[in-house]
């Protein structure tokens, strides 16, 4: 016979998933072994994570970002043939949002912030926001609170309409202070 439906019974019904109410009664073992829940005898881990081992997503992300900044450092977007053009601007010789961001990022790497800002400028302020919120990630890892953007669906339609406006303006006569 099925639970009576209470919050999270289907969720605990159909993965075995058991809830913050839950885990204060079904608690197996001393309170200060973390959360072990189930039957005696049995001890499921719930994923917690600690020491260094919360810093681990974060440290990856920015050395896989670190790797990709260092490569488009060292070899160079302005010579031909090092990477493939962008298909948008081949195939109709429309300027997407995104033309010129490897420009803009050998800038920023070598230090030149005024090319990296002539050769796109939302790609510029990216990566100053993306530096925001991995600081921000690092340090709510370090705490043990996981990192939470919860926007919106204004502010995404709002970056949406920012980035459709920035493509327009930089295909126009008047904003080729825009284009790469």
């Amino acid at each position: 016979m099925h639970e009576p439906q209470g919050h999270g019974s289907v969720l605990k019904r159909r993965t075995g998933w058991v809830g913050a109410p839950e885990r204060r009664k079904d608690r197996v073992g001393p309170p200060d072994q973390g959360d072990q829940v189930g039957r005696p005898g049995r001890k499921d881990q719930v994923g917690r994570r600690t020491g260094w081992k919360r810093l681990g997503t974060p440290l990856g992300i920015l050395a896989a970002v670190s790797g990709a900044f260092a490569y488009v450092g060292t070899v160079d977007p302005n010579e031909p043939g090092h990477y493939p053009v962008c298909p948008l601007l081949k195939l109709t010789g429309v300027l997407c949002p995104g033309c010129g961001g490897l420009r803009s990022a050998h800038a920023f790497i070598t230090g030149d912030l005024g090319a990296a800002l002539e050769a796109n400028a939302i790609a510029t302020a990216g990566y100053f926001l993306f530096a925001v919120v991995w600081v921000l990630w690092l340090v709510r890892a370090w705490r043990g609170k996981p990192l939470r953007i919860g926007l919106a669906p204004a502010w995404w339609w709002g970056v949406g309409a920012v980035l459709l406006v920035f493509t327009i303006v930089r295909n126009l006569p008047f904003g080729s202070a825009l284009a790469p």
